[in-house]
């Protein structure tokens, strides 16, 4: 199948290659022009603007955006929609909120283009275990982009989850499970540096990865970063940042009053990792000497 791809970072380079080691043609067009040469080195087509890449394509075209959520996607989105006709579809592989999915979908079909959103999970270890994609959108639109799909995934990787933004939607919930267990990882592992022991994590998160109900592929990561860093973690600073998906799914349990006290404290911990030191804690210090006369820290 034919394709054009716009975004060639590090997840969106390496989906094309395994496009290409699949056999699939790509066009491939990127801001930056050196990466667009780069992979054009390794057997896709290069385009150096998305008139070119438009022009490349055969009718009815598909074209996969996988550039950052937000104004860069709707900026790349309406320059798009300047070339595109009728028939042609968008498919959008970042971490976009779902709402934007829906409104995106009923605009273009007023212009009879098609929109599919494809939650892509599998960071820079795609190209070699493949990419989890929940796919959304109408069943006309998904069916005759399959190919991609599942040359993108492992086998059983690959799901039409529902309407326009249900994949999305899927990936928001995923992301936010994903905070969960990052920080129920992140503190025991905690609890663990912080004993009396001289306990090796490295083999620890390997021991739990034969057998244990705690196994997954974070663990592995685990593994991979306290044997790469030592188990101080010494050069690693700990500042969280989130992309987004955490907030929304906790709003997303606030609106339909579901209680997720996990995923909340999570997103919430990474908020205070952000700061040198927490205000809220010194107004805490503060409180506790005015009613009891527990001693405080001064700097």
């Amino acid at each position: 199948m034919r394709i054009g791809f716009v975004g060639l970072g590090r997840m969106g380079a390496n989906m094309v290659r395994r496009l290409l080691r699949d056999g699939h043609e790509v066009v491939a067009y990127n801001r930056t022009p050196e990466k667009t040469k780069e992979i054009a080195g390794e057997g896709a087509t290069a385009a150096f603007s998305i008139a070119e890449l438009v022009d490349s394509l055969e009718k009815p075209r598909a074209v996969w955006i996988m550039v950052p959520a937000g104004d860069a996607t709707e900026a790349q989105i309406e320059e798009l929609l300047e070339h595109l006709e009728a028939g042609d579809t968008i498919i959008d592989g970042g971490n976009t909120n779902f709402h934007d999915d829906q409104r995106r979908q009923r605009d273009l079909a007023a212009k009879d283009i098609n929109y599919v959103d494809a939650g892509t999970s599998g960071g820079i270890w795609g190209l070699q275990v493949g990419y989890c994609l929940m796919v959304g959108g109408e069943k006309e639109a998904v069916e005759p982009l399959e190919p991609i799909f599942t040359s993108l995934a492992p086998e059983g990787g690959y799901l039409h989850v529902g309407g326009p933004g249900a994949g999305h939607y899927v990936k928001m919930v995923h992301n936010g499970i994903e905070y969960g267990l990052m920080q129920a990882y992140a503190e025991g592992f905690e609890i663990m540096h912080a004993s009396s022991y001289e306990l090796d994590l490295a083999g620890i998160s390997e021991l739990w990865m034969q057998g244990s109900v705690v196994r997954s592929w974070l663990l592995e990561l685990a593994a991979r970063a306290f044997k790469a860093n030592g188990a101080d973690l010494e050069h690693i600073k700990g500042y969280v940042e989130d992309s987004g998906e955490g907030r929304w799914t906790v709003q997303e349990a606030i609106d339909h009053d579901v209680p997720a006290p996990v995923i909340t404290l999570s997103l919430l911990t990474r908020f205070r990792s952000r700061q040198d030191d927490s205000y809220g804690a010194k107004v805490l210090a503060a409180l506790r000497n005015e009613f009891g006369g527990h001693a405080v820290k001064t700097e």
